[in-house]
C-alpha cells in the first residue's frame, strides 16, 4: 500500500504537467478554431444563402455522422498515403476544430433562430445594414444564449483530447497510459487521470457559471 501511495504521488505530476502543457493547449486553440467555423456556418445557414447553405449542411452531416476517432485516423493515418503529412498536435487541432466547429455551428445557428425576428426588422428600418444588424443586435444576444451549451461543449472536449492519444499525441491520457505499462498499476493509475481530468472540469463548470450569472447581471 505505502509503494501505491508512492506510486500515485510521483506519477501525479508526470501526468498534470502533460495536462498543463498539452491537452489545455489543445483544447483551447482547438475550441477558439471551433467557433470561428461554428459561427461562421451558422451564419451560412442562417442568412439561407442556398448553395452555401447545402454545403454548410453537408460538412455537419458527415461531421457529426462519424465518429472522431475515425476522423483522426482519416487525417493522421490516411492522408500521407496521398503524401499530404501532418503533424500529431497539428492533425489533432484540424479534427478536433472541425469536428466541434460542426456541433457548436448547431448550437449558434438554434441561437440565432431564438432571436425574435422583430428585432432584424427594427435595426433593418433603423438603417443598418444586414451585416450591421446582425453584429450588432443579433449576434450578441445568441452568443448569450449559446453560452452555455457551448461551456458544455468545451468540457466535452477537455475529456476527448484523450483520443489523442491515439495519433502519438503525449497528452495526460497516453502519459498515464506509458506508466501503466513501466509499473503495472492500471486500476490506480487510470483512476488518478480521472480525477485530474475531473478537476479540469470542476474548474471549467466553476468558471461556466460564473460566466452565466454574470450575464444575468448585465444582460
Amino acid at each position: 500500500m505505502n509503494h501505491l501511495w508512492s506510486l500515485l504521488a510521483e506519477s501525479f505530476w508526470q501526468i498534470l504537467l502533460p495536462g498543463l502543457t498539452m491537452t489545455i493547449p489543445l483544447t483551447a486553440i482547438s475550441f477558439s478554431i471551433a467557433l470561428v467555423i461554428a459561427v461562421a456556418v451558422a451564419l451560412v445557414q442562417f442568412a439561407r444563402v442556398p448553395a452555401a447553405r447545402q454545403i454548410a449542411r453537408f460538412y455537419i452531416w458527415v461531421i457529426r455522422g462519424t465518429p472522431l476517432l475515425v476522423q483522426l485516423f482519416v487525417v493522421f493515418y490516411g492522408l500521407p498515403h496521398i503524401g499530404i503529412l501532418i503533424d500529431a498536435f497539428p492533425a489533432a487541432v484540424i479534427v478536433f476544430s472541425i469536428n466541434q466547429g460542426a456541433y457548436c455551428a448547431e448550437t449558434i445557428r438554434a441561437a440565432l433562430e431564438s432571436v425574435p425576428p422583430g428585432q432584424l426588422e427594427a435595426a433593418e428600418c433603423a438603417g443598418m445594414t444586414w451585416g450591421q444588424s446582425i453584429r450588432r443586435i443579433v449576434l450578441p444576444q445568441a452568443l448569450r444564449t449559446a453560452f452555455p451549451p457551448l461551456s458544455n461543449s468545451l468540457i466535452g472536449m477537455v475529456k476527448d483530447t484523450s483520443l489523442a492519444s491515439n495519433i502519438t499525441v503525449v497528452e495526460m491520457f497516453m502519459a498515464t497510459e506509458r506508466i501503466v505499462a513501466r509499473t503495472a498499476e492500471p486500476l490506480a493509475l487510470y483512476i488518478e487521470v480521472g480525477v485530474i481530468y475531473l478537476l479540469f472540469c470542476t474548474v471549467l463548470t466553476k468558471l461556466q457559471r460564473a460566466g452565466e450569472k454574470r450575464l444575468r447581471v448585465y444582460g
